[in-house]
């Protein structure tokens, strides 16, 4: 970006790597950029020999706040844009459930829709007070694929992951522990510090048995990738395309001009 920040920061602090979507005057939704750099940075970090645990937070008040709405407007309006943005989406996914390295997501504020996938794509999820977690896929019209529908099963009950993906109601940070969804609470504005306190005990386990303890205990996520993820990107497009949810974004957008 000429003369901008980019929409996603990679910092090193020794052996761990902090991502920070960097989206903040936006509360960090995901517009072309940041979506595509969503889908990148796990290869790269992989790559990393210097690399150990990854961080992801975002900056300003908001984990994340789900797609823009631009994004979503174009991609309802142009195939092209829809069919490349979910295959962004299928990477992302694929590349968070096999990346070999412990990730710990420091919520440390909303997390909507994209940032519910993401926290929820996770290993270790801890939540400021205020923060919570809504993924709002169905309430905008939108098959939730990229996400809940894949994690949460395997969190939480069936029952009350349908409950909170059919309504799109938010959770908050001490139910989403109660449920499952997230590992612990602490106080705004600690989340990033408690994180890497917790990422540095995690960088001086040993590596080859931390590495596969996680691929084991993915597995199941591993098996969903082809039970789930191809239906419900399918239905997603499909439903990114209908005029039902073109009206609901030309609502959303007309209420920010």
């Amino acid at each position: 970006m000429t003369g901008q920040e980019p929409v996603l920061l990679v910092e090193a602090r020794d052996r761990i790597r902090i991502v920070r979507l960097n989206r903040p005057e936006a509360r960090n939704a995901a517009n072309p950029e940041l979506h595509r750099r969503l889908a990148e940075v796990w290869p790269e970090l992989e790559a990393d020999p210097d690399c150990s645990v990854v961080v992801i937070t975002g900056n300003g008040k908001a984990f994340c706040g789900g797609g823009d709405m631009g994004l979503l407007k174009t991609m309802n309006e142009e195939e092209r844009v829809r069919t490349s943005t979910l295959a962004e989406a299928r990477q992302m996914v694929e590349r968070l459930v096999r990346f070999p390295l412990p990730v710990i997501a420091a919520v440390n504020g909303a997390a909507v829709g994209l940032g519910c996938s993401l926290a929820g794509l996770c290993d270790i999820v801890i939540m400021e007070e205020s923060a919570y977690l809504a993924d709002p896929h169905v309430s905008v019209g939108l098959v939730a694929a990229d996400g809940g529908a894949l994690t949460w099963p395997a969190m939480t009950s069936l029952l009350r992951a349908k409950e909170f993906l059919f309504t799109g109601e938010r959770v908050s940070s001490r139910v989403a522990v109660e449920l499952g969804l997230a590992n612990r609470v602490v106080p705004d504005g600690s989340s990033l510090e408690e994180a890497l306190v917790l990422a540095d005990k995690l960088a001086r386990q040993p590596a080859q048995a931390l590495r596969d303890t996680k691929r084991a205990l993915n597995k199941p996520l591993e098996r969903a990738l082809h039970d789930v993820l191809d239906f419900a990107l399918a239905a997603e497009s499909i439903s990114s395309g209908s005029a039902e949810h073109r009206q609901i974004v030309d609502r959303f957008l007309s209420k920010s001009t």
